[in-house]
């Protein structure tokens, strides 16, 4: 989602840097924002003009220390609480702007935890897009305990008015507002599938076809990414014990195997 992200950051207007953890990582992510971009100029929705100007404002790198002078940093790495811990620490070392807000992508963990990694709390904040970045219009923003007002305003002001989002406003619990209602939903549709009521296809079938769903719940999980889906069920688990939230064994499963969905190519679907 990183480089969703960096893309409508930097159509925006805005000098964008990403950080990779390494040259490999890095040229994959300027080839997924230059695809990306290349997708959206053939469909004419950007022109080639302003392709050109996206792609010059991005600087893809592997060294944090870059965002230095930054006034924003998103972080958007794995849904894995140690690793964002890990990048959260390491920003409140290389980041030197006392008024940086460094808000997380994160999209059911909480805020707060994060916040506490660093000597600034009050300058971080949820900001949880939704994939794919440049086509849903939805962030929520997710200010924990410790942030500050003016960090809550400025975050809000740059994702309306500079990205021309539509922001809506969540306490700091576990899944937000989305995910707490959304993941129940998945879990439920890999159950029925766990248990033999319906094969997957006929699953999304049902709700494409029956509630006007542009994706089946289960093609949805598969485009999230199965580790993914699994890992905020987790959380939601975690802070609220709910059997609703508890992560089927098939989807535990099929993570180990590697099933991902489509950024593996199968998931409950054969993208191949």
């Amino acid at each position: 989602m990183g480089s969703g992200i960096a893309e409508v950051c930097a159509r925006a207007g805005r000098e964008v840097r990403v950080v990779e953890t390494g040259p490999a990582a890095a040229d994959a992510g300027l080839r997924r924002i230059t695809g990306s971009l290349e997708r959206a100029t053939a469909a004419g929705k950007l022109s080639a003009e302003d392709r050109d100007s996206a792609l010059a404002r991005i600087t893809v790198t592997t060294e944090l220390a870059t965002l230095a002078d930054r006034d924003l940093v998103i972080e958007a790495v794995a849904e894995d609480e140690a690793a964002k811990l890990a990048v959260f620490t390491r920003l409140d070392e290389v980041v030197r702007r006392p008024d940086a807000i460094l808000a997380t992508n994160t999209s059911s963990l909480p805020v707060i935890r994060l916040a506490a990694a660093t000597a600034r709390p009050q300058r971080v904040i949820g900001l949880h897009f939704f994939n794919p970045v440049p086509v849903l219009p939805l962030v929520e923003l997710v200010p924990s305990l410790l942030t500050a007002d003016d960090t809550t305003r400025r975050t809000h002001t740059f994702a309306a008015d500079v990205l021309g989002k539509e922001v809506v406003h969540a306490a700091d619990r576990a899944g937000f507002i989305v995910n707490a209602l959304l993941v129940p939903y998945l879990l439920d549709a890999v159950r029925m599938v766990e248990s033999g009521v319906a094969s997957a296809d006929d699953v999304d079938r049902g709700m494409r076809l029956g509630c006007a769903h542009p994706l089946g719940p289960l093609a949805l999980a598969d485009l999230i990414g199965l580790d993914t889906t699994r890992a905020i069920a987790e959380s939601l688990y975690e802070e609220f014990r709910e059997p609703r939230y508890a992560p089927p064994p098939l989807l535990a499963r099929m993570v180990d195997a590697g099933l991902l969905g489509r950024k593996s190519g199968r998931g409950f679907h054969d993208y191949r």
